[in-house]
């Protein structure tokens, strides 16, 4: 199982993630930060669990492409 988790407040719109995982990140028209697709928000960490573990990859590019740091992937 994959775990991806997206601070989504401190996101400063560069469009690293969407470019290295477009398949799970897309940015938002409203404040133009990451939106982490089809995750729960729990006071404001938005988190994915999935069992498609070929995503890690691409989700681990994008958390080390991360400018500020906010994006954690984890494979369990």
């Amino acid at each position: 199982m994959v775990v991806i988790t997206l601070q989504r407040n401190k996101c400063i719109g560069c469009n690293y993630c969407v470019e290295l995982a477009p398949n799970q990140f897309q940015m938002s028209k409203k404040d133009g930060k990451s939106v982490l697709l089809h995750s729960k928000d729990k006071k404001g960490f938005f988190t994915l669990k999935s069992n498609e573990e070929h995503i890690f990859d691409d989700c681990d590019k994008a958390s080390k492409a991360c400018p500020v740091k906010i994006i954690s992937v984890k494979s369990v």
